[in-house]
């Protein structure tokens, strides 16, 4: 016993040592904790009613990461009663396999935007995004009028879902040459309002029906 003592003594008294040896155990745990997500994630595959996002909607994920939304709206809701009760069910893996970068998240400033899409109707969308007080008096989220008068380059949006493709995205021939005449007179506010109305509403059928047709409870 005392020789063992002496042992975690001699650690002890060195920083060095003892150091190394917390940094040793510190990633052995890490990796135990992160290896499976990693695992994981390589096996999540996209369902057969989820697919890419149109051009409209792709324009607006851009504009919503451009204008840096993801930094205070999260789309992740965690599997815990209080989140689910106000949100609805929670985030899986598999709806958001088409999004690069991912937009999960951590941090509310605002409210999760995992499940909006649908929640209210374009209109209030478009008058949320000009001047959000006007339908939320005390927001502090500041006001984007400038998109409403910002055009969308359909080059841009095709040069993108080729580059999507090359990544996996189901996008074909047909649907690339068909994304110009879908963005004609569009603005950004146009796209960023379909980005919206889109969240969450491609929760894979296999999490509706395990909810017992229930897309908004666990």
């Amino acid at each position: 016993m005392a020789r063992g003592y002496r042992y975690f003594e001699a650690i002890e008294k060195r920083a060095a040592i003892l150091g190394f040896g917390i940094a040793i155990m510190a990633s052995l745990g890490g990796l135990a904790e992160i290896t499976p997500l990693f695992v994981h994630a390589s096996t999540v595959r996209a369902p057969a009613d989820i697919k890419p996002y149109d051009p409209l909607r792709l324009a607006g994920k851009d504009i919503y990461v451009r204008e840096g939304c993801y930094l205070c709206h999260t789309q992740m809701i965690r599997a815990l009663r209080a989140e689910t009760e106000r949100y609805g069910h929670y985030s899986v893996a598999e709806e958001s396999v088409y999004d690069r970068p991912q937009l999960w998240g951590s941090k509310r400033t605002g409210p999760d935007l995992a499940r909006v899409g649908g929640k209210y109707s374009d209109e209030w969308q478009r008058l949320h995004l000009l001047d959000p007080r006007k339908v939320v008096p005390q927001s502090n989220m500041p006001a984007y009028p400038w998109l409403e008068h910002e055009p969308i380059d359909a080059s841009d949006i095709m040069a993108r879902m080729r580059t999507l493709r090359t990544l996996g995205d189901g996008y074909s021939d047909a649907d690339i040459a068909a994304a110009p005449e879908a963005l004609q007179g569009k603005t950004a506010l146009d796209a960023l309002v379909a980005y919206l109305q889109g969240m969450g509403t491609h929760l894979p059928a296999s999490y509706t029906a395990a909810a017992g047709g229930n897309g908004d409870q666990p």
